[in-house]
């Protein structure tokens, strides 16, 4: 199961670098950056290390006490009393040294200040104005020293700005991409996978979990990334400085790796039950948001509120336990060690010389423990970022497991080429279906429906009506035999391509957020205002849309609520009127809809019909009375076909089925 999940992981790793390989050259902008944002920063330690021990502390280093005509060309004296004083550092790289017996040295005296042990004066103590005099030839290094710090300073933080601002732009366009792909994709998959999976879970991949996955980016490119250059550059200067103690403090990086590998092991497990509860929770929040009126009507308020409060619970169970883990294996662990290795520097450097018979520079001690100090900060960041990185990587997994769902084929609508509109000619040959393997909702159905021709469907619940309707429009691949238009198997033809001349009204229409206009044309931008008003008004939706405050423009809010279903039905059918398909397809449209109304839509059928092949699923069987041909199904086979005058003449199912709902007794012909 480890190697299963490590080969996983592996693939999710490729593809997220993938992602990012996108953007490489601002990524790659951004990291040279970083580099020379780093080198800036890194630089002060040394910088200041030059100020303490070259300048600062450098009135301790030998003097050569000698007459004032004898100081060596090209070097910088000081006088005092009757004597030049040259520093020992202050002397030509080519110049002979003077004579020991010259050599003069500054100590610190026992009431404060400094002493200076003069050959010619002895014991000599010195006044402040007397020990500043000493340091004039170090006034203006130090403050070009400074202004150098200054100026790294204010160049490393513009720097570590612009990388900044580039690594998480770069992380905002790749989840961009990202989530539009997986959006992209989503519209390729088949009907059946939205049937058997809850909104809430799909509504999760798309926004939660791309949303983790830009934490990831972030986290990768402004901790991991700057940390790791970070810990390098660091180890690099402490090299510079001190090789063998360098190499003793790199202990700590395969302790805190090793560490890490520990939290990340434990803690996935709990970070997946989170990712999970969230999921689930998102889905019963959205059903149970679309539901209310029914939750309300059944008072269930308090047992949905239970159901939701367990997930709720396992959910916090399972940060809290996460929590634990990253208390304990973070930021307190690495502050810990970093005591421990300070007071362990401190004694080094105290207690023994890093030199043979030298003694280590205060200005090389600052350097070590600041640079030292600087390791911390990048363990921490990588520490405190790594419960986000992880949760963002098994939001990945989830993300790619949904992109790896194999989706139909479709093609764009900028390179599709022109379809031409088919006649309308609709042959099913010994078609058989199943959604369950092995259970066959339809069995050997057959039959052709021509140009113009009104087939209806009738049948009792499950008969196989709207399954018949789903395999045409393609959201279903029959299990045997073959559905063809004009003589082509759909199964050759893209989705698209397929769909493009066909319209469809369902038994509960479906309004978008919008006005009427856009939920006519629905982003088909052929579709103009014109169109629109006629298409309403064609279906008899005229007055309706007249007696709206804004006409075309009337806000429809979500799934068209202050609307009756008799005007959203309207709505719906002008729609499938404005894009003209050639095949029309009516599920249910007329079961909602008051009587009046359907008088309406029944007078806008016979518009629609025209030219165009229509399959009508009616339960209301006085309104299909007038179509070509009557398919009545009975546990997926086709039980009786012909007009509503040979089927009642039979005297069969449909009989039955039209005299019931018409309260009659089977008297008569019929």
């Amino acid at each position: 199961m480890i190697e299963q999940d490590n080969v996983r992981e592996g693939a999710v790793a490729k593809r997220l670098l993938a992602y990012l390989l996108l953007f490489r050259r601002q990524v790659a902008v951004a990291l040279l950056i970083l580099v020379l944002a780093l080198g800036a920063q890194l630089a002060g330690p040394i910088v200041t290390k030059t100020i303490i021990d070259d300048h600062l502390l450098a009135i301790q280093f030998d003097w050569y006490e000698l007459e004032s005509d004898v100081v060596p060309e090209g070097a910088l004296s000081v006088p005092f009393r009757e004597r030049a004083y040259v520093r020992s550092d202050w002397l030509p790289a080519d110049a002979p040294p003077p004579a020991a017996e010259s050599v003069a040295r500054f100590r610190a005296g026992e009431g404060g200040g400094f002493t200076l042990d003069s050959p010619a004066y002895g014991a000599v103590g010195l006044t402040g104005a007397e020990v500043t005099a000493f340091y004039r030839h170090d006034v203006a290094p130090i403050f070009r020293l400074v202004a150098l710090i200054v100026a790294l300073t204010v160049v490393g933080s513009a720097l570590t700005y612009v990388q900044s601002y580039l690594l998480q732009s770069s992380a905002q366009r790749i989840v961009q991409r990202m989530r539009m792909d997986l959006f992209r994709h989503l519209q390729r998959l088949p009907v059946a996978f939205f049937d058997k999976t809850p909104i809430g879970q799909i509504v999760s991949r798309v926004a939660n979990d791309t949303e983790n996955i830009k934490e990831l980016y972030i986290s990768f490119t402004a901790t991991f990334v700057v940390s790791g250059l970070n810990i390098v550059g660091v180890f690099a200067a402490l090299l510079f400085l001190e090789w063998r103690l360098a190499l003793l403090c790199a202990i700590i990086l395969p302790l805190f790796a090793a560490l890490l590998y520990l939290h990340l092991k434990i803690s996935k497990k709990y970070v997946q039950i989170i990712r999970a509860k969230l999921a689930e929770m998102n889905a019963m929040l959205n059903e149970m948001i679309h539901v209310m009126p029914i939750v309300q009507a059944f008072r269930r308020e308090e047992t949905m509120k239970r159901e939701f409060g367990r997930l709720n619970e396992e959910r916090y169970r399972s940060q809290v336990a996460q929590f634990r883990i990253t208390a304990f294996s973070g930021r307190n662990v690495v502050y810990f060690v970093s005591r421990l290795l300070t007071a362990f520097i401190l004694w080094y450097f105290g207690a023994r010389s890093l030199g043979a018979g030298g003694v280590v520079s205060f200005g090389a001690l600052y350097a070590f423990v600041d640079y030292l100090g600087r390791i911390y900060e990048p363990i921490v960041g990588i520490f405190d970022q790594m419960t986000n990185a992880q949760r963002a990587f098994v939001s990945a997994e989830r993300v790619f497991a949904l992109m790896d769902r194999e989706g139909e084929a479709v093609e764009e609508d900028e390179e599709a080429p022109a379809t031409p509109r088919p006649e309308g000619r609709v042959e099913f040959d010994d078609v058989t279906f199943a959604y369950v393997p092995g259970e066959n909702v339809l069995k050997g159905i057959s039959f052709e429906a021509k140009r113009g021709e009104t087939i209806a469907l009738v049948g009792h619940t499950g008969s196989g009506k709207s399954s018949i309707m789903n395999l045409l429009l393609g959201f279903y691949e029959p299990t045997g035999g073959a559905i063809r238009i004009d003589g082509v198997d759909i199964r050759t033809m893209s989705k698209q391509a397929l769909r493009r001349h066909m319209g469809i009204v369902l038994q509960d229409p479906f309004l978008f957020t919008g006005d009427v206009k856009f939920n006519v044309s629905l982003y088909n931008e052929a579709i103009g205002e014109e169109t629109a008003r006629r298409a309403l008004t064609e279906v008899g939706a005229g007055p309706f849309v007249d007696r709206l405050a804004n006409g075309l423009a009337e806000p429809v809010v979500e799934r068209g609520s202050t609307m009756s279903a008799g005007e959203r039905q309207l709505v719906s059918f002008a729609r499938a009127l404005a894009y003209d398909p050639a095949i029309l397809i009516l599920d249910e449209a007329t079961a909602s809809i008051d009587s009046e109304t359907e008088q309406v839509i029944q007078h806008a059928l016979n518009v629609l019909r025209h030219g165009r092949t229509t399959f009508v699923i009616a339960h209301r069987l006085s309104t299909i009375r007038d179509a070509d041909r009557i398919l009545v199904l009975h546990r997926g086979v086709i039980e009786e076909r012909g007009t509503h005058d040979e089927l009642m003449a039979l005297r069969g199912r449909y009989y039955r089925m039209y005299l019931l709902q018409n309260a009659e007794r089977p008297v008569g012909a019929g």
